[in-house]
């Protein structure tokens, strides 16, 4: 799996006005001997810039933030700021289910250099919709950088109401964007119809990326792409150009291995496969995630042999 990244990407193709539309990966944070491994993080970095990706989201779910300290949460970013040098814009995760906190976080990630902020929905307290417009508000008091909202029910255990989505753009501008991870194409349509053309939607599920775009979603903020950024790259673009026929040959090529990165808890499959491509050096996770069964490994390897032994 060593050429996990070696066709073009077509970036730069067209992707819509808003500059959070295309395909951004939810980067990994590669691990060794329980330490954020630097120089794999630069090389996955690469991999990204090489495949064509539009963007990279730093510390989301899928690098593992609830396992980071506040220091390494902060260094991340600045890491990734410093190894994409300019040529992709960097998103930093930087939500909490502490308001203060999320603020901190969103501070340090500016002055760290992150183009935007990823703001998860906050977890675990289950806020009402009132009370995440006042904690999404304050953060947006805070910094002048953009913000993508990110609403994921499934973890957060509350999901970010198309009304609440609403009210928070009206009130702040530099709120620009939402990652939809909920799974529903009907809300994901909802937010497109409701929300002004200059706010994007972006699908949190690879497998509902062409879904979401047929009802007028602007891109993915992808796990897949992490392996494989040109097709993911590739994928947004077909979307974009309005191919959505082209756009569902490609995912239905992807579909498998979009699936069984998800038979276990993300981000280990993905860094199983990154693991053994050689992208990183080390498929490490801290706990409580860990290293995934043996029928699950092998399911997930053979899976990709079959998708890289019919790539074009």
């Amino acid at each position: 799996m060593a050429n996990a990244g070696a066709q073009s990407g077509n970036a730069g193709a067209a992707r819509g006005t808003n500059p959070f539309s295309g395909a951004h990966t939810a980067l990994v944070t590669p691990f060794r001997d329980g330490q954020v491994a630097w120089e794999d993080l630069a090389r996955l970095v690469e991999h990204q810039v090489a495949g064509g990706i539009h963007g990279l989201a730093a510390v989301g779910t899928t690098g593992e933030s609830p396992t980071l300290d506040v220091d390494e949460h902060i260094e991340v970013v600045r890491r990734t700021v410093e190894f994409a040098r300019g040529r992709v814009p960097v998103m930093a995760g930087t939500g909490s289910n502490a308001t203060a906190e999320a603020i901190d976080l969103v501070r340090r990630a500016d002055a760290a250099g992150a183009t935007s902020h990823l703001q998860v929905a906050p977890y675990y307290n289950k806020p009402s919709q009132e009370g995440l417009f006042r904690h999404f508000s304050a953060i947006a008091r805070e910094t002048e950088r953009p913000i993508v909202l990110y609403s994921i029910p499934g973890r957060c255990g509350v999901e970010i109401a198309v009304e609440t989505v609403v009210r928070l753009r009206a009130a702040h501008p530099n709120i620009v964007a939402i990652k939809e991870a909920g799974g529903s194409v009907e809300k994901a349509g909802r937010l497109v119809r409701e929300l002004d053309p200059g706010f994007a939607v972006l699908s949190g599920d690879d497998a509902l990326t062409v879904a979401f775009a047929e009802f007028g979603a602007r891109g993915i903020v992808s796990v897949a792409s992490n392996l494989i950024p040109s097709e993911i790259a590739r994928l947004a673009n077909l979307c974009a150009e309005g191919k959505l026929p082209e756009a569902r040959d490609l995912h239905i090529r992807l579909a498998d291995l979009f699936r069984v990165l998800f038979v276990e808890p993300n981000p280990v499959p993905v860094k199983h496969l990154l693991a053994r491509a050689g992208i990183i050096g080390s498929a490490e996770v801290r706990l409580p995630l860990c290293e995934m069964s043996a029928a699950n490994r092998a399911a997930v390897e053979a899976t990709a042999d079959a998708f890289l032994a019919n790539r074009r």
